[in-house]
């Protein structure tokens, strides 16, 4: 048996060693269904839509991000990860798209230089273990790469501050190797709204639809997450090529202003795009979400109350959470998003975007990257054909990069997108 096959009917069948990141124990699946979910992966690359793990490096190690073992078990760390190398062949991932966020409060040349060294950072990664990671840049090179044994590694930008206005500064992070580029992250910028703050644009701005359609001129993928739903509207209504949601679930199941309406998810179909469904607690349960905007104002009260006095405040705040349990989300959550999404969009349009070391919690079942084969398993007890886990675990993503690479061969004499953009006053 070959060792990838072998490590992936171990963590399927296993139950996961609970993560101190997640919110309690793993999910076990039968040895009939973790054979079958085995095999599938080991011909369909699992993609995943976004990773943290570059900035959780950077934030951790600083400088000595270059330097740490990414082999070891990064659950035992003092500050505990989601992912590692042997996790990441636990999980069957066959391609994960490494963001290169920086906080959306960094911007200008600092935030061209910052995102910079982030890209630098994941080509570094792969340099160093070239026995299992390498570098991506088209859909044929995952394909390869997964079936060579290592996980493909794709850059994904999240956000457009990090271009600091420049369509010359994207095309030399897509030369780079940055195969997406989230349009926001939390902050409103110069020519787009954000889902998470005041609008400003009424959607896209004209430079923002300049940025489209320089992307789509590259053959890079378009990422709607994190943006609002005008702005979504808006890119379906111009983009030539398929987009994504590179981490974000479906508002009708939680009401939360990073989640997607229906309105948007039924228009997939007619562009090709794919929504990668994420495992963010507050995306995914309504009650938990209800519990965090309460928590909150319970912390604002007591800092308004006992202003001056962090004991005090902390005390109040310690008594709020004693008497108000976090409500726990559960991997058959994020099962339900993805069906719901399949539902309204087609399973031809559903993907995985976990957001591991993005997030502080996990839901049970899906403590870290070992954890794919888990909700597989839970699509497949609920009926989901090979076909369509096929499709949800890779296949869909490989399409939408196809189209955007033959739409970018199209294109290959056109002349470069040339707009300037002169930010107005906030």
């Amino acid at each position: 048996m070959k060792p990838l096959l072998l490590a992936l009917l171990l963590a399927a069948a296993s139950p996961a060693l609970p993560a101190p990141s997640g919110e309690g124990p793993g999910v076990g699946e039968s040895p009939q269904t973790a054979t079958r979910i085995a095999r599938l992966l080991r011909t369909t690359p699992l993609i995943d839509g976004h990773n943290d793990w570059p900035w959780a490096l950077r934030k951790a190690h600083g400088d000595a991000r270059y330097t740490q073992d990414l082999t070891a078990d990064s659950r035992a760390l003092p500050q505990p990860r989601h992912t590692d190398i042997p996790r990441l062949r636990a999980g069957g991932v066959g391609a994960q798209f490494w963001s290169v966020w920086i906080p959306a409060d960094i911007t200008g040349p600092a935030a061209v230089k910052l995102t910079a060294e982030q890209i630098d950072l994941v080509h570094a990664m792969v340099r160093r273990y070239p026995k299992d990671l390498e570098l991506a840049r088209t859909a044929d090179d995952i394909v390869r790469i997964h079936r060579a044994g290592r996980v493909a590694s794709l850059i994904g930008i999240e956000g457009g501050h990090q271009i600091d206005n420049s369509l010359g500064v994207l095309r030399q992070f897509f030369d780079a190797g940055a195969r997406y580029m989230t349009l926001t992250h939390t902050a409103t910028i110069d020519w787009a709204d954000s889902s998470n703050d005041t609008p400003r644009h009424n959607g896209l701005a004209p430079f923002g639809k300049s940025v489209v359609a320089e992307m789509n001129r590259l053959g890079m993928l378009i990422d709607i997450s994190h943006v609002s739903p005008k702005v979504m509207a808006d890119v379906l209504d111009i983009s030539k090529t398929p987009v994504i949601f590179s981490h974000s679930s479906v508002r009708a199941l939680c009401d939360h202003p990073r989640n997607v309406p229906d309105d948007i998810l039924a228009r997939l179909p007619a562009n090709g795009g794919v929504i990668m469904i994420t495992f963010v607690p507050q995306f995914l349960s309504q009650a938990r979400m209800d519990w965090g905007a309460a928590r909150e104002a319970e912390a604002a009260r007591a800092k308004s109350r006992f202003l001056g006095q962090p004991d005090r405040i902390k005390a109040a705040t310690d008594a709020w959470d004693a008497a108000n349990p976090r409500p726990v989300t559960t991997l058959a959550e994020v099962a339900n998003h993805i069906e719901h999404a399949a539902k309204v969009a087609g399973h031809d349009h559903v993907g995985l975007g976990g957001d591991y070391d993005g997030i502080d919690i996990t839901p049970v079942g899906l403590e870290g990257v070992d954890r794919y084969p888990a909700l597989l398993a839970e699509l497949a007890r609920r009926g989901w054909s090979d076909a369509n886990l096929r499709k949800l675990a890779g296949e869909n993503l490989l399409r939408v990069m196809r189209a955007n690479e033959a739409h970018a061969r199209g294109q290959k004499d056109a002349p470069l997108t040339t707009a300037t953009l002169v930010p107005t006053a906030k």
